[in-house]
């Protein structure tokens, strides 16, 4: 069977229907799975074990020149390659126009079809004329986590949802390489080391959404009790804004933090996968924890955990909701989820 996946982004939405991989090949073991995502996360993707290929698009940066001759070369190109191979089957699982139509756009075999999500649920981006441009619309429960929208999309989709397959947690399988977090005690082979032998406790301060963030100075008092309990403290960083932030936090802490170089998503998530943990607001490289099976806690600002925060993991924890957690609440929730990660690594 040859699948086609369509999210294009964003990066922690696109983490988040990872987990549909091991889902899908534990029902059907010889499928053949490409995927069409955004550029800049497609070197994340093919990290991703079960991705047979990435077909990537510039969607983001068209629009910025779309009637230019560069751009509709680039266009033709995409399109000439999505159509390169016939698939059994094509899910869109961003279920917003601008996916639908690439779904749309894929190549079917004889008996093929499309799918989307026949009605928006509880904080999930939808556009409804989706359900009239894909083949099949297959229908979602109003609440749910969006890890599980996706499998159940997958599964309704595949005719695979009665299985108990769906009650079981979400798992994100990795190339050879990333296959054994720091979670579990074990060691791990990556291309960027960190910087030091003592362990690097990850701070993903940055997102995208003002309503997302936590504070500098609950940062800075954050990263101070990680020194002295024996962590370095790593600070990755997207952009000039991020950038600034860090290097002042960076300042503050001391030779016991370190500001990452900018990185590619496949660098970040190595060296991510090699940390002692993670403590980050609710955006993409905190769901990148999760799929790394990392000790994360994840804070959040609003009432937006039941939708996105991690789940079915004592190392892997939430914090705040409808407003921002203090340090001692974050503290704690990392010692916790600390706890877990050694209790787990000390069973046989």
């Amino acid at each position: 069977m040859r699948i086609l996946i369509v999210k294009l982004s964003s990066l922690g939405d696109v983490i988040q229907t990872m987990a549909v991989l091991p889902d899908v090949l534990e029902v059907f073991p010889d499928a053949q799975i490409d995927w069409v995502v955004e550029e800049a996360f497609a070197p994340l993707v093919q990290l991703a074990q079960g991705v047979r290929c990435v077909i990537p698009i510039g969607q983001r940066r068209w629009r910025k020149s779309y009637f230019s001759a560069a751009t509709r070369t680039e266009r033709q190109l995409f399109y000439a390659r999505l159509r390169q191979d016939a698939y059994d089957a094509v899910i869109d699982f961003q279920g917003l126009i601008k996916s639908a139509w690439v779904g749309r756009a894929a190549r079917l075999a004889p008996g093929g079809f499309s799918a989307t999500y026949a009605n928006g649920s509880d904080a999930c981006s939808y556009e409804w004329p989706v359900r009239y441009l894909l083949q099949r619309s297959v229908p979602m429960p109003q609440r749910i986590h969006a890890v599980a929208r996706y499998r159940l999309l997958a599964a309704q989709a595949l005719g695979y949802s009665h299985m108990p397959l769906l009650q079981s947690p979400a798992r994100y399988c990795w190339r050879p390489g990333m296959q054994t977090p720091a979670a579990h005690g074990m060691g791990n082979t990556a291309p960027v080391t960190a910087p030091s032998t003592t362990p690097e406790v990850v701070l993903a301060h940055g997102t995208t959404r003002a309503d997302n963030e936590w504070p500098d100075a609950q940062w800075l008092v954050l990263g101070q009790r990680l020194i002295a309990d024996g962590f370095t403290v790593g600070l990755p960083h997207a952009g000039a804004r991020e950038l600034a932030r860090v290097q002042a936090l960076a300042q503050r802490l001391g030779p016991m933090a370190c500001v990452w170089p900018a990185l590619s998503l496949d660098a970040l998530a190595y060296r991510m996968a090699a940390s002692a943990g993670v403590i980050g607001v609710d955006s993409g490289l905190s769901h990148l924890a999760v799929a790394l099976d990392l000790p994360h806690v994840q804070i959040f600002s609003q009432d937006r955990a039941w939708r996105a925060g991690p789940v079915g993991c004592d190392h892997q924890r939430v914090v705040g909701g409808a407003q921002a957690p203090d340090v001692d609440q974050v503290w704690d929730s990392w010692q916790a989820a600390l706890a877990a990660s050694h209790a787990g690594a000390a069973r046989p």
